[in-house]
């Protein structure tokens, strides 16, 4: 679950706490912050679902996609910089996500046929569609 921190050391207003509890109103209820760091926009073609997954501060080698039981799973996640010895400064607070992690249902799709393209902040992916089976014609069953 997300933390919402409510600083009441700013209030000038008696009525400011109104504001705050029209925000917390708002505000959904069972919410996953990891969802603001891959939003997704799924198209659905003749042939394929392309998608959309916005990643942005990400790196192309901070990325991962993977294909498990059906299940496509994209990953990213970004090393820490260490902090130089010495410095005369320290984090009060640190809020940039540094993995995050998605999975979408894609079926018995190969994984070989699955095509990724990172560009901008923006993942680009293309689940092709099964191709299904067309249903025979009526056919007569010899009896013995």
């Amino acid at each position: 679950m997300k933390n919402y921190v409510i600083n009441y050391s700013h209030r000038n207003n008696p009525l400011d706490f109104i504001d705050e509890a029209f925000d917390s109103f708002f505000r959904p209820a069972f919410y996953d912050e990891k969802f603001d760091a891959m939003k997704t926009d799924i198209k659905e073609t003749a042939t394929a679902y392309e998608m959309e997954i916005e990643m942005p501060g990400f790196d192309k080698e901070d990325i991962t996609v993977s294909v498990e039981n059906g299940y496509m799973t994209i990953g990213a996640e970004k090393k820490e910089k260490e902090e130089e010895k010495g410095e005369a400064h320290r984090y009060v607070r640190k809020e940039r996500s540094v993995s995050c992690q998605r999975s979408y249902y894609i079926g018995d799709t190969e994984e070989s046929t699955i095509k990724a393209k990172y560009d901008k902040g923006v993942l680009y992916v293309t689940v092709p569609k099964k191709e299904e089976k067309k249903p025979e014609g009526k056919r007569s069953i010899a009896i013995d």
